[in-house]
């Protein structure tokens, strides 16, 4: 079955719908389910034209600490010289919708779905909206954390489509995940990638550990075990899940269950300060 990337249209529900029930905040996780990006809830940025977004993770105290993840709709046309104000930030673009051109350090590339630019920080970036329909991306930030002996990561773009799928050890392919970032380059401090379960597949414990996540679901659907609850999520969902909420899922719907992940990873646990980690700004 081909891959899918679902992305947001916005709208609002009419005054005769229920209201989508599946919104959860808790002191371990938090799901935003598809039916909560309305028209009403969208944020803007200075120095955007024809742009809105819907911000779904910012660092938090007590919660998730370590990034911000924004939905982007750029209109055609759209876009930004100056898209961020902070030189300390590094970014990851996945494309959904559309196409986009990015110039990082002077280097244009186009981008489609399925598309992926790692940009790091202190680079001189902008993105246009290039096609005739809106161009539709999650942009994730986070601050690069210097590590003695290792410089910052280069700038690169690729495609999921391009990518191989990895499986995890005995599933037979049911549970795999496709790296946008080389997990063995130490020089980078967070992940991204794809996983996808086949109908059927799961994540047979509960995994507990010390990596914060975001999880988009791109397509599918699945249940999920966050903390105490099961909950069902769908194409368009958002989960964020904060360190060391137990997790599991089990794919339940006739097609893939695929979803974006964000996770920080290759660097020591800070020990000063009440939350110890440079993302509070986000």
């Amino acid at each position: 079955m081909s891959q899918s990337y679902y992305a947001p249209k916005g709208g609002l529900a009419p005054q005769t719908a229920l209201m989508t029930q599946r919104a959860v905040f808790t002191e371990a996780y938090a799901v935003i389910p598809r039916g909560c990006f309305s028209d009403i809830v969208t944020s803007y940025l200075p120095g955007w034209r024809d742009t809105r977004l819907w911000i779904i993770a910012r660092p938090m105290s007590g919660f998730a600490e370590t990034f911000s993840q924004y939905v982007m709709e750029v209109a055609p046309g759209g876009g930004s010289d100056t898209p961020d104000n902070d030189p300390q930030a590094q970014s990851a673009l996945f494309v959904t919708e559309g196409t986009l051109s990015v110039t990082i350090d002077g280097t244009t590339h186009a981008l489609t779905a399925g598309g992926f630019a790692y940009i790091p920080a202190g680079s001189i970036w902008s993105l246009t909206a290039t096609g005739d329909t809106p161009a539709r991306f999650h942009w994730i930030r986070k601050l690069w954390e210097p590590a003695e002996g290792l410089t910052r990561p280069v700038a690169f773009v690729t495609n999921e489509r391009d990518l191989p799928k990895n499986a995890m050890p005995d599933t037979e392919g049911r549970w795999a995940t496709t790296r946008l970032i080389d997990t063995e380059d130490m020089r980078h401090d967070m992940h991204v990638n794809v996983v996808t379960f086949e109908p059927g597949g799961l994540i047979p414990f509960e995994e507990t550990h010390v990596m914060e996540h975001g999880l988009y679901v791109l397509q599918g659907k699945a249940s999920y075990k966050l903390n105490k609850d099961w909950v069902e999520v769908e194409a368009g969902d958002f989960m964020w899940l904060r360190a060391y909420c137990p997790q599991a899922c089990y794919a339940a719907g006739p097609e893939p269950f695929r979803y974006l992940l964000y996770k920080d990873v290759n660097r020591h646990a800070r020990l000063r300060g009440p939350w110890s980690n440079p993302g509070h700004q986000g």
